[in-house]
């Protein structure tokens, strides 16, 4: 390939990915939409705290119990820091746009069935003492007012960015639990 002909094609590649970049920033950087499900924390905990006192259902994936038990640690990890972090290219590069396109859009879309890396396995059973725990997970982290700890996937989050992200993860797994 000639020389010219090789500059005009990596030109015009390097071109079209900055387009799409700028494109995607520019849509990326507009309003965030209102998260879908729960509209706040005290919102999230009156639901949680309804589905404890109560009987449910998992409609596919972990029992609810676990369902219950891995939002708690995530949120419990917010405060405390993650047993594993992705790399900070991860963070900054595929975490951070998967957050930021899950802002944007109001909702969050992710494996129902992945646990949090390093954390311990999943064991709970008894729906009310995992509501608990959640219910107390979500109540820690509203009256916290100290420094958070970085997020595995999308990296540093400040409190607003954490609240967002942990409601949409909640509502995201609530979509799989059925009330009796």
């Amino acid at each position: 390939m000639k020389r010219r002909t090789f500059v005009r094609l990596a030109t015009a590649g390097t071109l079209t990915v900055a387009a799409l970049g700028a494109g995607g920033a520019l849509w990326l950087s507009g309003p965030a939409a209102p998260v879908s499900g729960f509209a706040t924390i005290a919102h999230a905990r009156r639901w949680v705290q309804a589905i404890g006192s109560g009987q449910a259902s998992a409609t596919a994936g972990w029992p609810v119990a676990q369902v219950f038990e891995h939002c708690a640690q995530s949120i419990e990890y917010s405060l405390s820091g993650f047993p594993q972090a992705n790399s900070a290219a991860f963070q900054h590069t595929a975490g951070s746009l998967a957050f930021a396109t899950f802002t944007r859009v109001g909702r969050m879309q992710h494996d129902l069935e992945e646990p949090i890396p390093g954390a311990p396995a999943l064991v709970a059973t008894d729906l009310a003492v995992a509501a608990q725990r959640l219910d107390a997970a979500l109540a820690a982290f509203e009256a916290h007012t100290g420094p958070l700890s970085p997020h595995f996937a999308y990296g540093a989050l400040d409190k607003a960015q954490y609240t967002r992200a942990h409601l949409m993860h909640l509502a995201n797994h609530a979509e799989r639990v059925r009330q009796a």
